[in-house]
């Protein structure tokens, strides 16, 4: 007895995205150790997963990835575009440790935030609110560089009046050389920024949903909302909007490079990522799935090994 076999006439019935297969989703969901990173034929052949003992070893190696980048470009003389998330958010003190202990300056780097929360309209928290993407990336990356920071101008965030313009912005800063990475984390329903899953049924074919530079006022899934309530509001659903501003699959995917993370694990053996990771890395491309796409490009994804561990009952 399991989801599959009560699923007709339950609450559940047409509550997950209808582009989902759940059993072959169950059959990814039984592999475990070395099988959850088995490489598949449409990974691209400089795409790693790179498992991390700890939460501290996670923030380091990532944190580390991140500067590296800001580091190699600023060697190189290249402006860097960075699509930011919120979320993981630990690797920003890292990535800080390693830019001030090499002197690194980040006057090179256009940081893009990838989504904020709003409401249908695409009006967003203030920048002032603790829960506001904008206020956890001063508080955690930009402020914490001092002087060795991202220059204000060229600090973007999904808010209404720019997010429509970041696609000219990036596609500018490409023509003066900048290389693009993507640090991201991985929904619960394996969105990337906050493009959900069924977005695609919008969409007659991929290469028009990959077209999408963004969304304002995306209606977010009730398990993304329910993820943020236990993850960033200390479980009260009631602080968490149901609507965001997101970047789109043309932004997100144009990547020269990824640096992607997988860190959703609780205390006491309790996880909620375990499946997101299977799916992403073990189900193909599919615009149903959102981060199914990542291992196409090249770059690292930093994920804890606890996640890869076996997917079985567990009473806590």
């Amino acid at each position: 007895m399991n989801l599959l076999t009560t699923l007709r006439g339950s609450l559940m019935e047409g509550f997950l995205p209808a582009g989902w297969d759940l059993e072959k989703i169950d059959q990814l969901a039984q592999r475990s150790g070395s099988a959850v990173v088995e490489r598949r034929p449409w990974w691209h052949a400089n795409f790693e997963p790179v498992a991390c003992a700890s939460l501290t070893d996670f923030d380091t190696y990532m944190g580390h990835e991140i500067a590296r980048e800001i580091q190699q470009t600023a060697q190189a003389k290249r402006p860097l575009i960075l699509i930011l998330p919120v979320g993981p958010m630990g690797m920003y003190r890292w990535a800080v440790y390693f830019l001030k202990e090499w002197g690194v300056s980040c006057g090179h780097v256009h940081g893009f935030n990838m989504d904020e929360w709003s409401d249908a309209e695409g009006n967003t928290l203030p920048p002032e609110n603790s829960g506001a993407f904008q206020y956890a990336m001063e508080h955690a990356f930009y402020g914490p560089l001092g002087s060795l920071t991202v220059p204000a101008r060229q600090r973007h965030f999904a808010v209404k009046s720019e997010l429509p313009t970041y696609a000219a912005q990036m596609a500018d800063l490409k023509k003066q050389g900048a290389k693009l990475v993507t640090v991201f984390g991985i929904g619960r329903v394996c969105h990337i920024a906050f493009w959900e899953p069924h977005f695609a049924a919008e969409f007659a074919t991929e290469a028009q949903w990959k077209q999408q530079t963004h969304r304002l006022g995306a209606r977010l899934h009730p398990l993304t909302i329910e993820q943020n309530a236990l993850t960033s509001f200390k479980s009260r659903t009631t602080l968490v909007p149901a609507f965001a501003n997101t970047i789109g699959p043309a932004l997100f995917l144009a990547a020269d490079k990824i640096i992607g993370g997988a860190d959703g694990s609780f205390a006491r053996g309790m996880q909620w990522q375990g499946l997101s990771l299977r799916m992403t890395l073990q189900h193909e491309p599919t615009t149903w799935i959102p981060s199914t796409y990542m291992p196409t490009l090249a770059g690292r994804l930093f994920y804890l090994s606890e996640l890869a561990q076996p997917l079985i009952a567990e009473c806590n």
